[in-house]
């Protein structure tokens, strides 16, 4: 029987970091949790509908996500978070098009603290090439398949994504469930590359991704490989 393990936390420390950087006392760990999962889902929430009603009539992402991942860092009375997003005009958008929607974020954010007395600093941070990042390209074939595109198709789209960047040495991508609506669940995979998943130095970016179709829920699972340290 073979034993798994997520490839982010089997790297932590060598060539991965946290998401979240903070210390708690054990009986406040779990309430530090779910508190993290509030914040970046309120602030995806918020960001996915700024987003939507401002590009009406005009050239929409070539994403849905837009957001590749939320760092948390937490000191003794200063929460900062940092958005990784592939969508360039978003800082233009929360600040420049609205003084007011930066500080209603904030507002909307602070309300899933536990705590009143902290400090809250949003930083944006612009990815060039976003389609390295493994939770936009997850997002990417699962908007192919509710188009309905072909699965085979959508997974060999969304490894040439990346390869035409060229940020990546390999890439591997898996979906699982009941694929095109059949009766039997089954697992497809193709892989482009090198993804040495034993290698502890080996750079790998990792999503587990699910999307929810008309025949039942579909497991998408990615992995980059960008080069060994």
């Amino acid at each position: 029987m073979g034993q798994k393990i997520n490839p982010l936390g089997l790297r932590l420390g060598t060539t991965q970091r946290h998401h979240s950087l903070w210390f708690a006392k054990p009986k406040n760990y779990s309430k530090g949790l779910q508190e993290d999962q509030k914040i970046r889902d309120c602030i995806k929430n918020y960001i996915r509908d700024c987003v939507k009603n401002n590009v009406k009539g005009k050239k929409k992402p070539s994403d849905e996500a837009i957001i590749s991942r939320i760092e948390i860092q937490k000191s003794i009375d200063v929460i900062k978070v940092i958005i990784y997003t592939s969508f360039p005009d978003l800082p233009k958008l929360l600040k420049e098009g609205n003084p007011q929607r930066i500080k209603e974020l904030q507002t909307n954010v602070a309300k899933e603290f536990h705590s009143v007395n902290y400090k809250l600093n949003i930083a944006i941070t612009i990815i060039t090439k976003p389609y390295g990042q493994p939770t936009i390209l997850a997002e990417y074939i699962a908007k192919q398949l509710k188009e309905k595109v072909a699965f085979r198709k959508a997974m060999k789209t969304a490894i040439e994504l990346p390869i035409k960047e060229g940020n990546t040495k390999g890439i591997q991508v898996q979906i699982a469930g009941r694929i095109d609506g059949k009766e039997i669940a089954r697992v497809e995979w193709i892989r482009e590359g090198r993804v040495p998943l034993q290698t502890i130095q080996a750079k790998i970016d990792y999503c587990s991704y699910t999307v929810r179709m008309v025949y039942g829920v579909l497991g998408i699972k990615i992995w980059i490989f960008g080069g060994e340290e």
